[in-house]
């Protein structure tokens, strides 16, 4: 195993073992969503909230169960996404599908750079059945956002905003 190999095994590791942004807690956003999401496959499953806040992902709660390479998948996610613009998020989300897509391979500098701890994940690629795992907290971020951006633009209809 290569040194990089090593580097990005410890990553997983310690994002499974100390996950960002665990516990399922109530988020008062402008904007609200929450997804679960369940790998048949193996059991892995997932729920995640998303609340938004104007053009900003301002919080992600979540609670799930599973194999080291869902749990550690969905803290980075955590880390990375909260904090970050709508469109961030968005571009975010679509490079860690490619690097999933990749087959191992690693994607340029800027998606690297985009992605920071997730692409650790890169080998996974090399593995279908473990691509499941790795983009299950994804699924559901993706999901939870567009309940978000849904309950924050009828909220900002409604004039509650």
């Amino acid at each position: 195993m290569s040194t990089l190999e090593q580097m990005y095994q410890q990553v997983i590791m310690d994002h499974a073992r100390e996950a960002h942004g665990r516990g399922l807690i109530e988020i008062t956003a402008a904007g609200t969503g929450e997804s679960h999401q369940l790998n048949t496959t193996c059991g892995d499953e997932v729920t995640l909230r998303v609340g938004v806040d104007g053009d900003t992902v301002s919080a992600i709660a979540w609670e799930g169960q599973g194999c080291s390479i869902s749990q550690a998948s969905i803290s980075v996610l955590s880390e990375l996404l909260e904090g970050e613009s709508l469109e961030t998020a968005d571009a975010t989300v679509e490079a860690f599908r490619a690097l999933m897509q990749a087959k191992g391979e690693h994607l340029d500098d800027e998606t690297e750079d985009l992605l920071g701890d997730a692409t650790a994940f890169v080998g996974v690629g090399k593995y279908p059945a473990r691509i499941k795992c790795a983009l299950l907290g994804w699924m559901a971020f993706r999901d939870a956002l567009i309940q978000a951006r849904g309950a924050q633009s009828a909220a900002v209809e409604g004039g509650q905003a």
